[in-house]
């Protein structure tokens, strides 16, 4: 009844985790330690790449771009949540839950992009080696990142907008620790069937189309692996390409669990369980998958800390 008492008309309850008040404190400190330790891998990550000539190359470009919008993303989730779980002011304002839900939209859908992306440069970089600079030249790995920001803040913001045609006559309590489309859709009263039609052919176009490019050019650069005749250069290429797959099949496994099933299956249990996933496991461990798979990452890092000589094993 507390919590309840906390919004007005106009305000939407987190409830999230309210439901286990004895474990609060033990949640308080584990996100709040994968916040910190988020935060740190990516902008060290960020850091190594600038600071490196050696990886100022197309891979670790988008590389660094991509730890650029993790940290974003954490950004936009995890300090909410401390805040709500510490001081037990588990309201947010119709705007603020609207402006969360925009950002975690666009960058959800800018970290699909940049991964399809990634993995085209990899195909360009195994199977066209000859070609590579031609292809990734500065000026098109810039016109491929910028075309991903701007599709992924428009399709965020055609969504949002619909969104925010809504009205919500029910209850504003939201069974989630953000704002996420789900549950949200669950609370308006409005008729909700032109959303979910804007959101399935987004979703077509935003999961289906970025994850054909990623296992088209995963395809292609396992045929050219399984024809390179030295062990040694297979190893290399496997250690190259095997990070962003890692990362590929996180990212798309849990997305898929959420969103590519009718709302009316949606779970609350299950769904607030594989957000902790993709928004505060996920970004923490992308910058670990990466440098410990990377030797020039590695190499990188150790530079940045004040080391002098990095020899690989």
């Amino acid at each position: 009844m507390a919590i309840r008492n906390q919004t007005s008309i106009s305000d939407f309850l987190l409830l999230g985790f309210s439901d286990h008040p004895e474990q609060q404190p033990l949640l308080f400190g584990l996100f709040l330690a994968m916040y910190l330790v988020t935060m740190l891998g990516n902008l060290l990550i960020i850091l190594a790449i600038v600071s490196d000539q050696h990886l100022h190359t197309p891979m670790y470009f988008f590389l660094a771009n991509l730890s650029f919008v993790e940290t974003c993303f954490s950004c936009t989730i995890v300090p909410k949540v401390l805040v709500s779980i510490k001081t037990q002011h588990h309201a947010i304002s119709h705007t603020g839950c609207l402006m969360q839900m925009y950002f975690f939209m666009a960058l959800t859908l800018l970290d699909d992009f940049l991964l399809a992306v990634m993995a085209y440069d990899r195909y360009v970089a195994i199977c066209l080696p000859l070609h590579y600079t031609t292809i990734m030249c500065p000026q098109r790995c810039l016109l491929l990142v910028a075309a991903s920001w701007l599709c992924a803040h428009l399709l965020a913001f055609s969504l949002t907008l619909l969104m925010a045609q809504f009205s919500f006559c029910a209850s504003h309590s939201i069974p989630h620790f953000f704002c996420d489309v789900p549950p949200l859709l669950k609370l308006a009263c409005s008729d909700t069937q032109i959303y979910q039609d804007t959101m399935l052919t987004e979703a077509v176009f935003t999961g289906m189309i970025p994850l054909t490019c990623v296992l088209v050019s995963y395809a292609h650069i396992m045929h050219t692996i399984l024809r390179i005749p030295s062990s040694g250069r297979k190893h290399k290429v496997f250690s190259t390409c095997g990070s962003h797959l890692s990362v590929v099949t996180l990212f798309y496994g849990t997305l898929f669990l959420v969103y590519f099933r009718p709302s009316s299956s949606y779970s609350a249990d299950t769904g607030m369980i594989v957000s902790v996933i993709y928004t505060m496991v996920t970004p923490m461990l992308n910058p670990f998958i990466y440098s410990l798979r990377n030797r020039d990452m590695k190499r990188a890092l150790w530079r940045l800390s004040g080391g002098r000589r990095y020899s690989t094993p």
